[in-house]
């Protein structure tokens, strides 16, 4: 029987690139879609499929135990405000995670994966399916950042690495040596867009990692629909941490960058 991988699949193209991988290493990639996040492309295009809710953890591990799944990745994210969105999940959290205990991304992941744990099932570091999307050092574009805009990324970069470390969020958005905006619940791409709402052109993202990052926990990611998100914010540049963050959609993102007069660092 060949390696089998299960995969907790949230939104963007994080787990579409650990599916596409990890089968390409030859495994039969389980995925448990989360409704309302994953992408609809991954139904048909890997070896079993079905849909959650975010709050059926119970039969989710079920479907993976049918499939014989004993490891298995998160991939994607998880739009925290679900917590206040969805009355079920408000009633299983308490459940699940005991009394007195907050509801930050990084407490409900580890939470996850003890359970998973205690079922039988490991969840596992998602990078060695990933390897092709994590850059070295230097400018990824050919549009090259100005002097004002390194000064803002060295401005910005230890306040981003402080508020990760706080399990705030992992970006900042700066214009003119100010934090413009920080990221919060509403993740990275919204944070952008309210950035350029309330400076006006001209900022520069930040996005690292936390000091001390385990990568199956919220793993940040940038990539297309950032840059996206970047050119209706009227920004000036990117810069995220190099070998830590993937990049997804590399080329098409650098280009799209690149037509906007957009400038990409990895550091």
């Amino acid at each position: 029987m060949e390696p089998r991988l299960g995969v907790i699949a949230g939104s963007g193209e994080f787990p579409i690139h650990v599916c596409q991988e990890a089968q390409g290493m030859g495994y039969l990639c389980v995925v448990a879609g989360i409704k309302g996040e994953a992408e609809n492309i991954l139904e048909g295009n890997v070896g079993k499929f079905a849909w959650f809710d975010i709050h059926e953890v119970g039969n989710l591990i079920a479907f993976f135990k049918k499939n014989q799944i004993s490891e298995a990745v998160f991939a994607g994210k998880i739009d925290h405000r679900i917590i206040f969105k969805s009355e079920e999940l408000r009633e299983t959290l308490p459940l699940l995670l005991g009394t007195g205990k907050d509801w930050t991304p990084t407490t409900l992941i580890q939470s996850a994966i003890q359970i998973f744990s205690a079922q039988g099932i490991a969840i596992k570091d998602p990078t060695p399916y990933i390897a092709s999307a994590f850059c070295e050092e230097g400018i990824l574009t050919e549009t090259k950042p100005s002097p004002q805009m390194e000064e803002e990324i060295l401005f910005g970069w230890d306040i981003a690495r402080k508020l990760a470390d706080l399990d705030i969020g992992q970006t900042v958005i700066i214009k003119g040596k100010v934090i413009v905006a920080v990221e919060g619940i509403e993740g990275t791409d919204e944070a952008i867009k309210r950035a350029g709402e309330l400076a006006g052109k001209g900022i520069v993202v930040v996005k690292v990692s936390r000091s001390s990052q385990d990568p199956r926990i919220d793993l940040p990611a940038v990539g297309l629909e950032t840059v996206k998100s970047l050119i209706q914010a009227g920004g000036q540049g990117l810069g995220f941490e190099a070998r830590k963050i993937p990049f997804f959609q590399k080329e098409e993102a650098i280009s799209l960058a690149d037509s906007h007069r957009i400038s990409i660092i990895a550091k």
